[in-house]
């Protein structure tokens, strides 16, 4: 790593971690009692990544994607993912226009900074992988026409892990191109009446949360975050765990290099979103199973059914010996 990326992310960390505190605590404020939600999909956002979030309605997928947007003070748009969705309600259209006699490009809703894309299992998958190079190149290409996206720009996509019926499984591709798949998960006793309480007065979410930063800030800490040190032990330790899934009998495909390549990322965003400027093997044990259970393939399972991905890869970092 470049010793003038560290010493500029040194330089920068005490204020640029009071900016990442800031921003966790406020969208702590519109989802409560989910802390450790909340702090991956900020580090996910710092690696310029994006994320997966499977769970039941209800839970609070669609005010977590928009607390984060009102927090960076961002453009967000919410797609509805449905069967009969093309790809050009997502990436926009030519028109023709018979003033200029000239096709005019009108922008689809991906050219956001914050996409929701609602129940995206729900649309085909030539709709789905119309996605793919937007969040692979931060662009999209129509009529031989390339068109960069907004900056900062992350998809958080979901899915409802119970109801299948009318689905359409995301292809191998299409999941490599997260960073995270995570979970929500019902809040605890206490901050489920603390939201109850909260809602009371029945104000809008953008009524009650201010922005924290801007998207020139976000950029700036998207750049600090690449140079927060990863010592080579803990690169090998990344290895090591990559290794074992693709050796273990219960899985019939293990992570990629590309996996290792975004748990790396991950775990400097954590450990940039921690206040620190260097990686901890706890960062790492901490993103492994969200970066890396959907890029598994389980022995014998049917496509899809990735039921036990996360207790694999859980056990897998667990025995892997931590570098001292």
């Amino acid at each position: 790593m470049p010793q003038e990326g560290l010493k500029a992310t040194r330089e920068i960390l005490p204020e640029a971690a009071a900016k990442v505190a800031r921003l966790i605590e406020n969208i702590e404020r519109a989802i409560l009692g989910k802390n450790e939600a909340v702090k991956q999909v900020v580090a996910v956002l710092l690696a310029r990544g994006h994320v997966l979030i499977e769970d039941v309605p209800g839970v609070g997928k669609t005010t977590l994607a928009h607390a984060l947007a009102l927090s960076i003070n961002c453009e967000f748009r919410r797609i509805q993912f449905t069967p009969d969705l093309l790809p050009s309600d997502l990436i926009g259209v030519s028109v023709y226009d018979q003033r200029t006699g000239e096709f005019v490009f009108h922008r689809g809703p991906i050219f956001s900074n914050v996409v929701l894309a609602d129940e995206i299992n729900r649309t085909t998958p030539r709709t789905q992988s119309a996605l793919l190079e937007a969040m692979n190149d931060f662009q999209v290409s129509v009529d031989g026409r390339t068109y960069k996206l907004a900056e900062p720009f992350m998809v958080l996509a979901t899915e409802n892990p119970i109801e299948y019926a009318g689905t359409y499984p995301l292809p191998e591709a299409q999941l490599d191109r997260f960073l995270a798949k995570i979970s929500i998960g019902y809040p605890d006793r206490d901050s489920e009446l603390r939201m109850l309480e909260a809602h009371r007065s029945g104000v809008p979410l953008d009524k009650t949360l201010d922005p924290v930063l801007d998207a020139g800030e976000v950029l700036r800490l998207q750049e600090a975050v690449r140079g927060v040190k990863v010592d080579a032990a803990l690169a090998n330790y990344i290895l090591e765990i990559a290794n074992k899934t693709r050796g273990t009998k219960a899985l019939a495909l293990g992570v990629s290099p590309r996996g290792c390549l975004m748990l790396y990322r991950a775990a400097q965003a954590l450990a940039f979103a921690e206040g620190r400027d260097f990686c901890l093997p706890d960062d790492i044990k901490r993103m492994a199973v969200a970066v890396l259970a959907h890029r598994v393939v389980e022995k014998g399972a049917l496509s899809g059914g990735r039921r036990d991905a996360r207790k694999i890869v859980q056990e897998i970092v667990e025995e892997v010996p931590v570098p001292l």
